[in-house]
């Protein structure tokens, strides 16, 4: 077995923060809280070892199959890969409610009638100890993902995104990518993108009427790679660069036959009240031997284009444990870097919602509205489909 079952079924961190049992030392009949509570602080370490390291080990790993009284494998909290990424409300919610709360097995119990909110958030700090390696940037910052804006944190996703121009030619852009991370701080992206356009002329031989030709064509293969620079609980930092490659179709508008180079800067920031911002900005590079190619003072200046994009948004919750809605607004800035040249500018409001019980599986819809040169740039309406598949199977969860 090359991967810990857990991982194939989804059972993830939700799944692993308390154990099925809590003796009842620990709880009060009075209130039903655990009497730790009225001792100022709660011991984080006391109430694992007391409610947890039976089913998941004093070490985090996990106790020995013979020793517990169900199938279901457990996780190895120590395995950084896993226990890393999910953020601590996550744990909490399924460490109070239970496993069916996000779809994960039902023999992980609810403690809420065990364990108060503080409590458990102690608990959660000292599963934390158990991965030891700080490299690995928290669950708290994989905040929503915009349409446009490329996000800071590492990630294992599939993402379709596709776009209707809403005037003018008519044309369904399509994009297909594929995000792996390895490691603490890295992750490659494959992005195929395709369209189905409409190319509109004036039959030879006519004085009037306008004939319309839709067709498929690929666009330009883009290869990317991103790292982590920093991080803290609330902020990370990354650099990346996407390669595209000139496999478009030109003539319908898909691609170049440019061989292009974009690195960028990254920056994620969690904001009070469940408010979060992205930044990103870069540049468009030809390849140095495209540059040569073309020969100096012509097209082939290292620099073709600068970019920023930034996106605000904030999340909110159906109830305390149903699914979430972050609304989003994005600005997107660009600008050819040639004598003459005026930057453009577009608005995207968009709202991302967890379409499962898991809340692995997301859809994002928004519209795309030129603030500049809007006579000839079409306004866009945009959606994307989104599956984090390391939380488990595209049709698990539901």
């Amino acid at each position: 077995m090359t991967a810990p079952d857990y991982r194939r079924s989804g059972l993830r961190a939700r799944f692993a923060a308390a154990c099925l049992i809590v003796p009842a030392s620990l709880v009060s009949p009075q209130t039903g809280q655990g009497a730790q509570a009225a001792q100022g602080a709660p011991d984080g370490m006391a109430l694992y070892e007391a409610g947890c390291a039976s089913c998941h080990g004093s070490d985090g790993r996990g106790a020995a199959a013979d020793r517990i009284a169900f199938d279901d494998p457990l996780p190895d909290l120590t395995d950084c890969s896993f226990a890393s990424r999910e953020p601590d409300a996550d744990w909490i919610i399924v460490s109070k409610a239970g496993g069916p709360v996000r779809g994960f097995s039902d023999v992980m119990p609810a403690f809420a009638e065990a364990f108060d909110d503080d409590q458990l958030q102690a608990v959660m700090d000292y599963i934390r100890t158990f991965c030891t390696d700080r490299a690995w940037p928290r669950g708290e910052l994989n905040l929503p993902r915009p349409l446009f804006t490329e996000k800071a944190y590492p990630e294992d996703e599939w993402v379709w995104t596709s776009g209707v121009n809403a005037e003018g030619p008519g044309a369904v852009i399509n994009e297909l990518l594929y995000e792996k991370r390895f490691g603490s701080r890295n992750q490659i992206e494959i992005a195929l993108p395709f369209g189905f356009t409409e190319t509109v002329s004036a039959p030879a031989g006519r004085d009037e009427g306008l004939a319309s030709d839709w067709g498929v064509g690929l666009g330009d293969i883009e290869i990317g790679y991103k790292r982590a620079l920093l991080h803290n609980l609330r902020t990370i930092f990354s650099l990346g660069t996407e390669f595209k490659l000139p496999t478009g179709d030109e003539e319908r508008g898909l691609g170049s036959a440019e061989f292009q180079v974009e690195p960028f800067l990254a920056l994620g920031q969690i904001l009070p009240g469940d408010a979060f911002v992205h930044l990103q900005a870069g540049a468009g590079l030809l390849a140095r031997g495209h540059q040569e190619a073309v020969g100096a003072g012509e097209q082939g200046e290292a620099v073709r284009e600068a970019f920023f994009h930034a996106a605000v948004g904030r999340t909110f919750t159906s109830g305390e444990f149903g699914r979430s809605w972050s609304p989003m607004i994005e600005v997107l800035g660009s600008t050819q870097l040639a004598e003459g040249s005026r930057p453009q500018w577009d608005l995207v409001p968009q709202m991302q919602v967890t379409l499962n019980t898991r809340q692995h599986v997301m859809l994002n819809v928004g519209v795309r509205l030129p603030l500049t040169d809007a006579d000839v740039r079409s306004t866009q309406f945009l959606v994307y489909f989104l599956w984090d598949w390391f939380d488990g199977g595209l049709f698990d969860g539901w």
